[in-house]
């Protein structure tokens, strides 16, 4: 996603943000084409809901029954998209939302994270949460940074991107404590708070 874009759609410093979201289903054909799985929507409302605990009451989160009435819809990506993760900006009743596309296959961030995510299911889950949660931050108004400790880090910086998901994955004996783990860093949550005028 191209920074001035965001920039000039970053939504107002406002309280009470409220967004409507959307989640594809993983059907059979969706999971043949981008290996996403039945459990992947559900770490996708996690990460919004992530998102919401950091707002500190300045966002709310709230499930459209109509795909095209969301402000937020978050797709799972098939290869031929060839894109990992990406948030393209929308407009949905005079209000700015974003598409967000995620491919839960693991093959696209390279061998290593591959491997480690066909040897480690929590790996692979921590992994499609923390895309999740990075362009979902996008579509609430948070540009990149340059601090491999923020889940708004762009891969771009370099870095070592298999230990930046390990380094989640050491939080977590078992799936439903990504729920608890937001993987939002201060300066993240800051940065958000700013935005919305907290």
């Amino acid at each position: 996603m191209k920074l001035w874009l965001w920039l000039v759609l970053a939504p107002a410093a406002v309280a009470g943000e409220s967004y409507s979201f959307w989640v594809q289903p993983c059907t059979s054909d969706l999971a043949e084409s981008a290996h996403c799985e039945n459990g992947d929507p559900e770490l996708a409302v996690w990460a919004l809901q992530a998102w919401e605990r950091a707002a500190r009451g300045a966002i709310t989160f709230v499930k459209s029954p109509e795909e095209a009435r969301a402000r937020i819809r978050i797709y799972w990506a098939p290869a031929n998209l060839h894109m990992y993760g990406e948030a393209r900006p929308i407009a949905v009743d005079g209000q700015i939302g974003a598409a967000i596309y995620v491919r839960p296959d693991l093959a696209q961030l390279g061998p290593d994270i591959a491997a480690a995510g066909s040897k480690d299911r929590l790996f692979r889950h921590g992994v499609v949460y923390l895309t999740c949660l990075h362009e979902s931050g996008h579509a609430i108004g948070l540009a990149h940074t340059a601090n491999f400790e923020d889940i708004m880090y762009s891969f771009q910086f370099g870095g070592d991107i298999l230990e930046y998901f390990q380094r989640y994955r050491r939080l977590l004996e078992r799936r439903d404590q990504i729920r608890e783990c937001s993987g939002i860093s201060k300066f993240d949550e800051r940065r958000l708070l700013a935005i919305y005028g907290r």
